[in-house]
């Protein structure tokens, strides 16, 4: 049949210099959204997450940590990290990172991507905001202590010496455990595994906080943090809808399982803390739906609608065990001071999606996403499909690269805190410590109210800021 038998394209489709075509704009214009959606969890997202649930005079500087790893982290990827994480093989006979080159060139960025219908400079925004987050989930291990200037140091450090290797080996084509047929569909190991165990590494090298502020650290504006928890809940639709970098069913698949996952999250935690505490929590309420998102985030497009749900009641009562039994009763995990326990949050759920997605993966799902048919297969569906060993070898390929992102990170991040400390000092001084942003930044949020003092007739003795104790006896607190 010739082509004079087909309608004539409309001329918004036509191909022109600035669109060529191999690019398709409905493609290019979702990943730019997905891309946007993901660094809004950032910024503002995580932004004033952390400054509304650390103490008062914490806000401004946790606050600050994420907004400066937000721009480090761009000028470090465009400069080298993009092609050390996506590029061409460093040296052959390592296949576990990439060489270095600067993604400015405008020959460069307006070509192809290596994967998706749209240029190279989409792909490298797109990519960029990934990395970026994974240094400010980093950051919430390290709130309320960390010297600045270390933190300065180590945004670069981490992102060059550390994801560079973990997104290289898992999301390159070129990496080994991308070709060994590791599953992480948008991040579970790169992003929630590597910030969970980088973050426990850093706080065990940078120290705790000071004794007051462990004992006692409430957050100054629960609903600011529930501000910044719901642009994270709903920036996931880019985290993980962009994943398959095309407008297609799977993308569609992924957003919808995100959220069943992280609701049936929520409500687990939230059911634990009624059963157990005998109250619902807030704050427990968010680390739920954390659980979810991250637990989710490696099959969110290759598991069914049922197992998005299983996967949400194990993310809401595994972490939740962990935290609130396993972690009082380890003396190394009450040593290390985990501020906005990522441990768990991140390390635990992220391990936790990687191994269930080793089981649940529907080969019909994994073929969409890959376009390979037969070589990934959840055990569960081994089973069902008569082919037990190529199950157990895709569970086998989840817990290789679980012990090898946490390798990597117990390593590289101890080497860094200890070359940092030959520099600058990892933790500030206790007599910055009692004072805190002003003491960092000459700076502070909010010149009203004191540091979490409890109203004592408060019912359930939550924690009300007040600066007069002794007004508290009339229940109010006047304005001066």
């Amino acid at each position: 049949m010739s082509n004079s038998t087909y309608p004539p394209l409309p001329s918004n489709l036509l191909p022109d210099p600035a669109n060529p075509d191999w690019m398709n704009k409905a493609d290019n214009a979702w990943q730019l959204t997905a891309a946007t959606l993901v660094g809004l969890q950032s910024v503002p997202g995580l932004i004033i997450l952390y400054g509304g649930a650390v103490k008062k005079k914490w806000a401004v500087n946790s606050a600050f940590m994420a907004l400066y790893a937000f721009a480090c982290v761009l000028v470090c990827w465009v400069g080298w990290g993009y092609h050390m994480s996506f590029g061409e093989t460093l040296i052959k006979a390592v296949p576990f990172w990439g060489r270095a080159d600067v993604a400015l060139n405008q020959k460069y960025l307006l070509e192809q991507a290596f994967s998706g219908k749209f240029p190279n400079a989409t792909m490298v925004y797109f990519q960029f905001v990934f990395a970026a987050i994974t240094l400010i989930l980093i950051a919430g291990a390290l709130l309320g202590r960390m010297n600045f200037y270390a933190w300065m140091l180590f945004v670069p450090l981490w992102l060059t010496f550390s994801y560079t290797i973990g997104a290289f080996s898992i999301w390159s084509p070129n990496g080994f455990l991308f070709k060994k047929g590791l599953i992480d569909y948008s991040g579970g190991f790169v992003i929630h595994l590597s910030s969970g165990v980088a973050g426990f590494t850093a706080a065990y090298w940078v120290g705790p906080r000071s004794n007051k502020d462990r004992e006692r650290f409430p957050p100054n504006n629960i609903l600011l943090m529930l501000t910044g928890a719901g642009l994270l809940w709903m920036g996931w639709t880019g985290f993980n809808g962009g994943d398959p970098y095309v407008v297609s069913v799977d993308a569609s698949l992924a957003v919808l399982n995100t959220h069943v996952c992280t609701a049936t999250s929520l409500l687990t935690w939230l059911m634990l803390d009624l059963i157990f505490f005998r109250k619902p929590s807030v704050i427990g309420a968010v680390q739920g739906m954390i659980t979810g998102l991250v637990c989710i985030t490696p099959a969110a497009g290759v598991v069914q609608g049922w197992a998005a749900i299983l996967m949400g009641l194990f993310s809401g009562s595994i972490p939740w065990f962990t935290m609130m039994v396993v972690h009082k009763k380890s003396a190394l995990l009450q040593k290390v001071d985990d501020t906005m326990a990522v441990l768990h949050t991140h390390a635990i759920a992220g391990a936790l999606g990687g191994i269930l997605t080793g089981l649940f993966a529907h080969p019909r799902l994994c073929f969409l996403f890959t376009t390979s048919y037969g070589q990934y297969v959840g055990l569960f569906y081994g089973f069902k499909m008569g082919v037990v060993h190529t199950g157990f070898r895709q569970l086998g390929i989840q817990l290789l690269g679980i012990f090898y992102v946490v390798i990597l990170n117990v390593l590289v991040t101890s080497l860094i805190c200890v070359l940092i400390q030959f520099i600058v000092p990892l933790r500030m001084s206790d007599a910055d410590m009692e004072i805190g942003d002003e003491a960092a930044h000459g700076e502070e949020a909010y010149a009203i109210w004191g540091q979490g003092e409890k109203l004592e007739n408060s019912r359930y003795g939550y924690d009300i800021q007040s600066s007069t104790k002794s007004r508290h006896a009339a229940g109010q607190i006047e304005m001066a």
